[in-house]
């Protein structure tokens, strides 16, 4: 019968989960904060060139889209959207003449959008903008390819446990 009872945590696995708490909170303090400033990076970046015409956000998502042809579902389902209203920008985006827009033939509900020369150029901005910081992220950040394969390895693990919590309510 007493393997049917739960197990007790002892001190050391109590210690242990308290760790493993304050690392992963301090995980996800550390990817919002780091969204926050990417988006503060391109914004500087865009205010430099005297560009106030295009908020960072946007930005970015242009740059998302790069020279594809995606729906919005396509954009969130592709992790190339964070951001409150993706429609909202979309909509603005097309208003500014970054963003062209037509009605699927397939499905008549679904809008595929893709950039225009403006838009192209805006996305270019952001690509010099990463080219850039790649050119200097190891000597000034101390980031060389091992630590971006390490972390990146272990930000897939984590949006894959954070998939499998929603698809199987873990």
């Amino acid at each position: 019968m007493s393997h049917l009872q739960p197990k007790r945590d002892t001190p050391e696995t109590t210690s242990d989960k308290v760790e493993l708490k304050s690392l992963y909170l301090e995980t996800l303090q550390l990817v919002e904060r780091l969204h926050r400033r990417l988006l503060d990076v391109i914004k500087d970046e865009f205010d430099r060139a005297g560009r106030t015409d295009i908020n960072a956000v946007q930005a970015l998502l242009l740059f998302n889209i790069g020279n594809s042809v995606l729906t919005a579902g396509e954009l969130r389902t592709r992790g190339f959207y964070l951001g409150s209203n993706v429609s909202y920008n979309l909509k603005k985006l097309v208003e500014l003449g970054f963003i062209d827009h037509q009605r699927s033939r397939v499905d008549r509900r679904a809008v595929r959008v893709s950039l225009t020369k403006a838009g192209l150029q805006v996305a270019d901005i952001v690509a010099v903008l990463y080219d850039r910081h790649i050119g200097s992220i190891d000597k000034v950040g101390g980031l060389d390819e091992g630590e971006f394969q390490k972390m990146n390895k272990s930000l897939q693990r984590l949006d894959r446990f954070w998939n499998d919590s929603i698809m199987y309510r873990l």
